[in-house]
């Protein structure tokens, strides 16, 4: 006999699995009503429920089902199977997350008459057979294992079964016992208490005595032992949890920051705890001053024109009407006064000349980053520039200190100032010319007969300037000189000519030496330093060394051609 899935149970796989993706689909895609709470979940309940749901304590099943029997007979006429009408229930409660204890109850009686009629025929048999009846009363252990949302189960049951005779035998009580799986899926709606079970699979053993076996026709009485299987499928309804008792929502909300001025933005984070995943979550929020927007995870407040104070933030958390599915919180902010803007003020440089200018350079900072405006005074001079920098002109100003203040307002009228000073500095005097140095004086009175001769008294004086004319190799000498009343010019000529002899032989350089003659004041010469950039304007007049003739060598020793030579020159002179 070939066996035929019932219609009914083919459709009721198909509808569980299309519920399970319509509702993941659902979950993806459906826009929350409400803004997500944050969860904080505990690490006993991850450790409890590591799919996220905690298992139920008590169910209740109710499906429709199908029992075929196999290879069953009495006196070769055969169990036939039912499938409508029929119906199991059963009744679980768990001691644990896993294991439990079940009672169920089957019926299983329907019109199988067209069945049994083709195989009448089909085997040219008498058709004696009835519809049968199949009633079971079982309980045993059930056991476990969640899923998440799946849970499959596999339990094993005995008890007893009234089952009718394939002829004509009456419903008669016999012992049975049935063991086998299935399969469960929560739905994830109704709060998780209905799951929808696709299939149960069970194999099924009785016996049954339906008393003494009539023959010779064998269609009464007998011993019934029946192979079977049941396949079922329907509802759970699901109550009681094997969890922790619910703990009451708890709600936080926090402020950040604290402590603001006005205008500055703040927000509200909802910080919950001890909430449903699946249930809705509603927020309200309150405040005591600015504008509230709710959103996402809290709400945001704008503080534009608020006054400085204390203000409070109201919240509240709901996912039901008891007292533990809801809670408050509240959270606190002050809006502090507007502080006064700081300034700092320098000069550069800080000290310049008559009539010259500084760069005055303020650093203005505002702590809630109003808008600025600077300006500036001065004791002295004046500045130009409305921005951080300004430049301080002097023209005209004396020499002296100047007081510079900086000012600084923002756009609330809050003031703030700094000083500095510039310092104009007294020009330099100016610089001392380089001045002529008179040196020692040789005296030519001494020796009248060589009255142009340079002693040894004149020569220790001759030695000195020449060590300073070597100090200085820039500078150079003037020789004045100077002759009696009774003499002529021409002695005092000599007289330079011979000094200027005798500072060569030192090794000085008669580029150097300038020669000049005096007035008749004496038989003396004159030495004069004059260093770089002096200038001797002083008495004597130059003239030409080589119109000395002959030259009279310093020592004063001449030879007869020599004094013959200035004899005719005397004369000379004393005639014109």
């Amino acid at each position: 006999m070939s066996f035929r899935f019932p219609r009914f149970c083919q459709a009721l796989v198909f509808a569980a699995f299309a519920c399970f993706s319509c509702s993941s689909a659902m979950a993806q895609d459906a826009p929350s009503s409400s803004a997500p709470p944050i969860q904080v979940h505990t690490q006993s309940d991850r450790e409890a429920y590591p799919f996220g749901l905690p298992p139920d304590r008590f169910e209740i099943y109710a499906g429709y089902g199908y029992i075929h029997p196999v290879n069953s007979d009495i006196n070769n006429y055969q169990y036939q199977p039912v499938y409508s009408p029929n119906a199991t229930v059963s009744i679980t409660e768990y001691f644990t997350r896993h294991f439990g204890f079940q009672v169920e109850g089957g019926y299983f009686s329907g019109p199988n008459s067209d069945v049994i009629a083709n195989q009448c025929a089909m085997n040219k048999l008498t058709c004696l057979y009835r519809d049968p009846s199949y009633y079971t009363a079982e309980a045993g252990p059930v056991v476990r294992y969640q899923f998440g949302r799946f849970v499959p189960f596999a339990h094993a049951l005995g008890g007893g079964a009234r089952i009718e005779g394939p002829v004509f035998q009456p419903l008669t009580w016999g012992w049975a016992t049935t063991g086998g799986v299935g399969v469960d899926y929560i739905l994830p709606f109704w709060h998780d208490h209905v799951a929808v079970r696709p299939i149960q699979a069970d194999f099924h053993y009785s016996q049954v005595s339906y008393g003494p076996l009539r023959l010779p026709a064998g269609i009464s009485g007998g011993f019934g032992e029946i192979y079977a299987y049941k396949l079922s499928g329907g509802l759970v309804a699901r109550f009681g949890s094997m969890g922790p008792p619910p703990q009451p929502v708890m709600l936080a909300c926090p402020v950040q920051p604290a402590t603001i001025y006005a205008g500055d933005p703040l927000s509200i984070t909802a910080q919950a705890l001890n909430l449903v995943s699946n249930r809705r979550t509603s927020y309200n929020w309150t405040a005591s001053g600015g504008k509230l927007t709710q959103v996402e995870g809290g709400a945001n407040i704008d503080t534009t024109g608020l006054a400085p104070g204390d203000y409070t933030v109201t919240g509240h958390v709901s996912q039901g009407n008891k007292a533990m599915q809801m809670a408050d919180c509240k959270g606190m902010f002050t809006v502090k006064p507007y502080e006064p803007p700081t300034i700092s003020c320098t000069a550069t440089p800080s000290t310049i000349q008559p009539g010259g200018s500084a760069t005055i350079a303020s650093n203005g900072m505002s702590p809630q980053n109003r808008s600025l405006s600077y300006s500036y005074t001065s004791s002295a001079g004046s500045v130009v520039g409305t921005g951080p920098t300004g430049t301080l002109t002097t023209a005209g100003v004396s020499p002296g200190t100047i007081n510079i203040t900086c000012n600084l307002a923002d756009d609330l009228g809050k003031t703030a100032s700094a000083s500095t000073q510039v310092t104009i500095a007294a020009p330099p005097a100016a610089a001392l010319l380089p001045m002529t140095q008179s040196l020692c004086s040789v005296s030519f009175e001494r020796d009248r007969k060589r009255p142009v001769r340079v002693d040894n008294e004149g020569k220790a004086c001759l030695d000195d300037i020449a060590l300073n004319l070597n100090r200085d190799p820039q500078a150079k000498l003037v020789v004045v000189g100077r002759y009696s009343a009774d003499e002529g010019t021409v002695q005092g000529e000599q007289r330079a000519v011979n000094i200027r002899t005798y500072l060569q032989e030192r090794g000085v350089d008669t580029g150097r030496i300038d020669l000049r003659v005096g007035d008749p004041s004496g038989r003396t010469a004159e030495s004069i330093l004059v260093p770089v950039g002096a200038t001797y304007t002083d008495t004597g007049t130059t003239f030409d060394p080589s119109s000395i003739h002959p030259p009279v060598y310093p020592t004063g020793r001449q030879t007869t051609r020599q004094r013959a030579t200035r004899h005719r020159a005397t004369r000379h002179r004393k005639a014109k």
